[in-house]
């Protein structure tokens, strides 16, 4: 009996690995069998088509709109995109540091980073590129002025400028360096005790750049810490792991991944001596916070290491790799969900079932499972990480979202600089009711019309109203209703003025001291920097929390 059984399971074995290999045959037909296909439709394409066609770029196209239809996050890189590849993985490139968009038909530079060459050459966040090297790009529509601003290091680039409030162009000739986009553009104490360490990015030196952070704010006294990862979108998961070794014991798990290439699998482990693990920890995090950040905050949370303040994060619980392809193309492919130490995968969105239109839906909450963390507190899969302290964010003003869209502050922000060469520090600068009346007055002739929600909900309740016989009734507080909620720019202006001070501000201090001053302007109305100092005045608050009490 016992040989009948071990017959029909090898029977059984043999089926199954046949089945597979025969599964896999077909799939493998398939693919050659479609290749075949595209490359037959191509060569006739090239022959008969009426106009000329390009190979590369519809070959890209059609890429690209292959890979639309798994996750945003497997991506192409053709051999001219390598370069920006290189930068966003690890952080540096060979220029001038300084970010040039386009706007209104013009090169305007939209940021600068702090001690950069751009920086060093006084050029000015608003100033518009003109020329490049004697290229005239405001009549050379096929110049990039991104590539044109890249070169060797120690070359040097010259620059012809527009600023506003000068006449004639500024020429500014500039050295290249290797510039490095810092993961942690700011850190300082808030008070006596309170550090704060803002990571924006998960490059190849983010954990170091955290770890020096910590090091040098525990020498100042720092005894407790606010981890900044609001509006942080990700990045290498080693990384991830470092800087959740800073706060938990070596070989302590962080993370783990899980795909179909099973030998890919792996459990990740703090591999060092952490710097602490008993510093009182707030990490804040908003739904901008994506895969590494979810990582770091998640593994926080399930340890009980610190106290999640802000609003839920994104939900992105897959792992990409990059894999070569010929001709110096790259790769990057989700192979893998994550799971951190509670057990839990927080992917909020399944890509693998589309909608008949072709959307993906979130997980719904029917389908999340509980887990629990070290001290017993229950949290739950698919849908981000929750704080453990929920904020709201602000609603903005209909008035302020036009001005902002419009690019309103930006150009304000100009004008106010050639006016004012120097201001008051980032911590104490404030415009007095003369200059916001200043700023009303700029505005009479620029276009930001509006239409507030209010207004949008009395057209719905006409429209209704019309469609169900009930206009005639209420036709006369209708229109009372609009003659008194209808906005006018004035009055909005002085009712909002408040929030649109707040934000003018802001964009003239970021064009004076960049993106440090700009950060140290903002705690003044930061909610979440204010629930965590208030948590850290608090310490009973703080444990009850993290033991589940709360």
């Amino acid at each position: 009996m016992k040989h009948f059984r071990k017959l029909i399971l090898a029977a059984v074995c043999v089926v199954s690995v046949g089945f597979f290999a025969f599964r896999n045959d077909e799939r493998f037909f398939e693919i050659a069998r479609n290749l075949d296909i595209y490359a037959t439709l191509f060569k006739e394409l090239n022959r008969y088509y009426v106009d000329e066609i390009n190979p590369n770029r519809l070959t890209k196209m059609s890429i690209e709109s292959m890979l639309k239809n798994l996750d945003p996050y497997t991506n192409f890189y053709a051999e001219d995109e390598i370069e920006d590849y290189r930068t966003m993985t690890t952080g540096q490139y060979t220029g001038i540091g300084a970010i040039i968009t386009p706007n209104k038909g013009k090169q305007i530079i939209y940021s600068i980073l702090e001690d950069s060459p751009a920086a060093k050459a006084n050029l000015h966040v608003g100033d518009e590129i003109v020329k490049i090297d004697g290229i005239d790009i405001t009549t050379r529509k096929d110049a990039n002025p991104d590539k044109l601003m890249k070169g060797q290091a120690n070359s040097s680039v010259k620059l012809a400028v527009r600023r506003v409030g000068t006449k004639d162009l500024i020429e500014v000739n500039v050295t290249r360096e290797f510039v490095k986009t810092g993961n942690v553009p700011y850190y300082g104490m808030l008070d006596n005790e309170v550090g704060y360490i803002d990571l924006k990015d998960f490059n190849q030196t983010a954990a170091r750049e955290v770890k020096n952070a910590l090091v040098e704010l525990k020498g100042k006294g720092m005894k407790k810490l606010v981890l900044d990862l609001r509006e942080n979108p990700g990045g290498l998961l080693d990384q991830a792991v470092l800087i959740c070794n800073l706060f938990i014991p070596k070989d302590a798990e962080v993370v783990s991944n899980r795909g179909k290439v099973t030998e890919w699998n792996k459990t990740y482990t703090a591999p060092m001596a952490p710097v602490d693990t008993d510093i009182p920890l707030v990490v804040l995090v908003n739904g901008r916070s994506a895969s590494a950040s979810e990582i770091v905050s998640g593994v926080m949370q399930d340890y009980d290491r610190g106290v999640l303040v802000g609003q839920r994060t994104y939900g992105k619980g897959l792992v990409q790799t990059t894999r070569d392809l010929s001709y110096n193309t790259k790769l990057k492919v989700t192979v893998a969900k994550y799971y951190i130490p509670s057990g839990r995968c927080i992917q909020a969105i399944d890509y693998s079932h589309r909608n008949p239109d072709g959307s993906v839906a979130k997980v719904p909450d029917s389908l999340k499972v509980a887990f629990k963390t070290r001290n017993g507190r229950v949290v739950y899969d698919g849908g981000g990480v929750e704080p453990d302290v929920a904020t709201e964010l602000p609603a903005l003003p209909t008035i302020v979202t036009s001005l902002n869209a419009k690019g309103l502050f930006f150009d304000y922000a100009l004008h106010y600089r050639a006016a004012h060469p120097t201001i008051k520090a980032a911590k104490e600068f404030e415009l007095t009711d003369a200059d916001y009346q200043g700023f009303s007055t700029w505005l009479k002739d620029k276009e930001y019309d509006y239409v507030t929600q209010v207004e949008k909900d009395l057209g719905t309740l006409e429209a209704s109203a019309k469609k169900e016989k009930y206009f005639d009734v209420i036709q006369e507080q209708l229109k009372a209703l609009k003659t008194k909620l209808g906005h006018s720019k004035e009055s909005d202006l002085a009712m909002f003025k408040k929030d649109i001070k707040h934000l003018l501000e802001r964009e003239i201090v970021s064009h004076y001291y960049l993106q440090k001053g700009e950060r140290e302007y903002v705690f003044r109305t930061d909610a979440e920097v204010k629930a965590a100092l208030d948590l850290f005045k608090d310490m009973p608050r703080y444990e009850k929390i993290l033991k589940g009490q709360k």
